[in-house]
């Protein structure tokens, strides 16, 4: 079966196929069809089922192109995934207005529809908890969100935070002061910070305490007015721990809580106080609850399949119930 698409402007063509027709390719191993590019159509063959398929993800292509969106490995990788589950219709919620610039001039958006939930969550609430697995996004979102608000004058600090707990190793262990033993810790709070700021301006803000970076413990007894606040890796909290962290909360505040609840690394007798406050605050107005999926990685295709490989790992070993 062949099914013709015209394209009206030959750099959408460019752009759908991609530099070395990468993209086009892709699509063409993904759905077993052929594409060709013919006096200004499209011409997409294959059986019936899979030629749809690939005409309905080519089409949302398409409709990102035309809004000046770059197409890549990612976002056709994405498109296919909700052409395959019929929902290639909210490819529209994809061009996202954009969240901030980083230091190098690139702009920051969300780029799948789980994403653009999750940061409109954190815009309107006050409290935003945003759970799911490596390459979601969760943290480098949130510390994009911050630093525009803190560009736009919305707060005066940006405070980022995460619980000092050892995946495997032992904090005791490790050489230097308290800093130097808690700072890789905060490494992946530190990396994304340098991308939006770059390095000297981030350093201008460390100085005047614009900008804070530390472990949970530094939180106790502290209102914390007129701020950002970003608790990282919340699944590693015990439950007094995100009692205390979100009583913190002053006037002006916002909080992003990020985890990722399959990921936790406290002993097996401890309740992780994120799964707690997952269930103790879902309905509490002012506080909104994303769970991004596999689906929003948008890491290396690998970390997807990584992602994947574990959860239905999981999903065996405890008998079709997932993760326990």
């Amino acid at each position: 079966m062949e099914q013709r698409i015209s394209i009206e402007r030959i750099e959408e063509a460019i752009n759908i196929f991609g530099s070395f027709d990468e993209n086009i390719r892709l699509l063409e191993q993904e759905f077993s069809v052929t594409v060709v590019n013919r006096d200004g159509e499209l011409r997409v063959d294959g059986e019936p089922e899979d030629t749809l398929l690939a005409v309905k993800a080519i089409q949302a292509l398409l409709k990102l192109s035309s809004r000046g969106e770059t197409i890549g490995e990612q976002t056709v990788r994405y498109v296919i995934g909700l052409a395959r589950s019929g929902k290639e219709d909210k490819v529209e919620e994809l061009t996202a207005d954009v969240l901030c610039i980083s230091a190098k001039g690139r702009p920051i958006k969300p780029k799948t529809i789980g994403q653009k939930e999750y940061i409109q969550s954190v815009l309107k609430n006050t409290v935003t908890i945003g759970v799911g697995p490596a390459g979601t996004g969760k943290t480098y979102l949130a510390v994009a969100a911050a630093v525009q608000a803190f560009r736009d004058k919305q707060v005066n600090r940006i405070i980022l935070t995460r619980p000092a707990v050892e995946a495997g190793e032992r904090l005791g262990f490790l050489p230097g002061d308290l800093q130097s033993k808690v700072d890789p810790y905060l490494r992946p709070l530190y990396d994304a910070l340098f991308d939006m700021l770059g390095a000297e301006t981030y350093q201008k803000y460390l100085e005047r305490g614009n900008i804070e970076v530390a472990p949970l413990a530094y939180m106790r007894g502290r209102t914390l007015d007129d701020s950002f606040i970003i608790l990282d890796e919340a699944q590693n909290t015990s439950r007094e721990q995100m009692k205390m962290f979100l009583t913190r909360l002053g006037f002006g505040s916002k909080i992003v809580i990020t985890g990722d609840t399959t990921q936790i690394d406290l002993p097996p007798d401890k309740m992780s106080g994120l799964k707690e406050a997952m269930r103790v605050l879902r309905d509490v107005e002012g506080i909104g609850i994303c769970q991004l999926t596999n689906a929003d990685v948008v890491r290396h295709v690998m970390v997807q399949r990584i992602v994947k490989a574990y959860e239905d790992y999981e999903i065996a070993k405890n008998g079709g119930k997932g993760k326990k």
